[in-house]
């Protein structure tokens, strides 16, 4: 599918929340990570789901035109996200979150279990990341604010996207294997051209991500709305041992979709294991209209 939306800010009682809202049907609110804001949330709703949902695409607190005074927490954005829900009149939604979006998905099924009739983890933590951050990190947040770095990154991708997926895609054949796909080449190459679009405006929200995932544990074990688990097997963000066994092995029912040599960035590389499973889990999982 190919979704197109006009970007717009939805006054809710936890504050404005900046978000494209699209298509008819149960509703299915998508949820980026670090680096994001809507627009990369309605790519995760592109390259992983199908027609025949209402996708409410959102910039999470810090990100673009989503104040981070919205939600700090993981706990105070699922509070946001249930307040969105109400400012939308949707009773309940199936959440899709990719890597950063995920502690506050997991924690607005913990809190509102009534409202989530689904729950897709994509890269997502299962507990607490650990290691240093790699000085790429380091210098993009010191750099990010300037608009020369930000316009040089985006000639550089534009011109040689093939040099500026290496860093996701290590793999040679993976990476030009997926740069060809005529759907999911063309779906990465946005979500490459988006990091740079107004990087400066998603600093707050990527440094608040970054802290979050450092800090927070999660009772999974209370968690008991329909999970599915996406992840690969050569994660290096978050390493499928650690996080996606852990999701997998302690949130009751949970299914796994493994994701064989995929890195972070596997919903792309390997879209054609990782869509099917997820379309088919909403199917089997979304609300049927009454009559």
């Amino acid at each position: 599918m190919t979704l197109k939306a006009d970007v717009t800010t939805i006054e809710t009682r936890h504050g404005p929340l900046e978000c494209a809202v699209i298509g008819e049907g149960p509703t299915v609110l998508a949820l980026h990570g670090a680096m994001g804001g809507w627009d990369q949330s309605l790519l995760l709703a592109e390259t992983i789901g199908e027609p025949g949902y209402r996708y409410l695409a959102l910039s999470r607190p810090g990100y673009l035109g989503t104040s981070l005074g919205c939600g700090r927490s993981p706990e105070e954005q699922a509070d946001a996200y249930a307040a969105l829900l109400d400012a939308t009149g949707a009773e309940r939604a199936a959440l899709m979150a990719v890597s950063g979006g995920g502690p506050s998905a997991i924690h607005f099924a913990l809190r509102h279990p009534e409202r989530c009739w689904g729950l897709v983890l994509v890269s997502t933590c299962g507990a607490r990341v650990e290691g240093r951050l790699p000085l790429s990190f380091h210098l993009l947040r010191l750099l990010g604010r300037w608009s020369w770095f930000t316009a040089a990154m985006e000639r550089q991708a534009k011109r040689d996207p093939e040099r500026a997926a290496r860093a996701s895609i290590p793999d040679a054949e993976l990476r030009a294997r997926t740069l060809a796909d005529p759907e999911a080449g063309p779906l990465l190459r946005a979500l490459m051209a988006s990091t740079s679009d107004r990087m400066k405006e998603r600093l707050a929200g990527t440094l608040n991500d970054v802290d979050v995932t450092r800090r927070y544990d999660y009772p999974l074990e209370h968690l008991h709305v329909p999970t599915l688990v996406v992840h690969g097997t050569a994660d290096r963000l978050v390493p499928f041992a650690r996080h996606a066994q852990t999701l997998a092995s302690r949130i009751p029912g949970a299914e796994l979709v493994v994701a064989e040599g995929g890195d972070h960035v596997s919903i792309f590389t390997h879209r054609d294991v990782v869509r099917p499973r997820v379309t088919r889990f909403l199917r089997e999982h979304a609300p049927r209209a009454a009559g």
